[in-house]
């Protein structure tokens, strides 16, 4: 009589990373992160990163800066908005400055919910590009997951901002909007040729560096092209740019 032949052990299946990991990796070896998010779709922990960043970037301003300075700097950027203000009685124009700061502050320190909102529809947004314009398959939370791990490099433009401010950057100087130099837009006047600034403010290392890591992302999760993925991820941040660098140049 024979015997039963033994039963070949079942292999374990392949350990994911953890999310450390896959924080790590996002900045030293990218492809690993992106193909463990098809694993594992959770993207909290990277938003909760920038959120802190981002929120210790308002801190600063709030101490170093203060508002009502932000807010001098802001209407010094636009000829119209200064001479509207000086026409006003000085009373009046007070009332309103005050007005601004109070708002101007309230929408600072709510940047994080801001920053999930945009986030949330630069996933939809890419997941529909992809699962109509390349028969993609991608679901949402993964969209949303490589959206979210493609900004972590913003941490660190986060960090040199707060770094210049805490050395002592010249507060009736600083530019909200782009207070580090990472882009040409920095070394121009914000006054003049509106439409270049806005434009030039877009050639950021930390833009191009969010637009390669979605390149990736979105490669490995839908199988689409590398360079397919970049042209698509590319075409949308260009229509952004000059959308807002025209909006810019005509309101402000």
């Amino acid at each position: 009589m024979s015997t039963p032949s033994a039963v070949p052990p079942v292999p374990d299946a392949p350990q994911g990373l953890s999310e450390a990991e896959r924080v790590i990796d996002t900045f030293v070896a990218p492809s690993k992160t992106f193909e463990d998010i098809r694993r594992n779709t959770s993207w909290w922990v990277p938003f909760l990163i920038i959120a802190a960043v981002s929120l210790g970037f308002i801190f600063a301003v709030d101490k170093k800066i203060g508002w009502e300075q932000i807010m001098q700097n802001e209407i010094a950027k636009s000829p119209q908005a200064q001479e509207r203000l000086d026409k006003l009685p000085p009373e009046q124009r007070d009332n309103i400055l005050q007005a601004q700061v109070k708002v101007s502050k309230i929408f600072a320190y709510a940047t994080p919910v801001l920053i999930l909102v945009a986030y949330f529809i630069v996933a939809a947004v890419m997941l529909v590009t992809f699962n109509f314009g390349f028969g993609a398959q991608l679901r949402y939370m993964n969209s949303m997951a490589v959206v979210t791990y493609s900004f972590l490099p913003t941490i660190l433009s986060g960090l040199l901002g707060i770094v210049a401010i805490f050395a002592g950057v010249d507060p009736e100087a600083f530019n909200i909007r782009n207070p580090v130099a990472t882009n040409p837009a920095y070394f121009m006047d914000p006054t003049q040729h509106k439409f270049l600034y806005g434009l030039a403010s877009g050639l950021d290392m930390f833009n191009l560096w969010v637009i390669l890591l979605m390149t990736i992302g979105f490669s490995a999760s839908s199988k689409v092209k590398k360079s397919t993925a970049f042209l698509t991820v590319l075409a949308w941040f260009v229509l952004f740019k000059v959308g807002t660098a025209a909006f810019g140049a005509a309101f402000s």
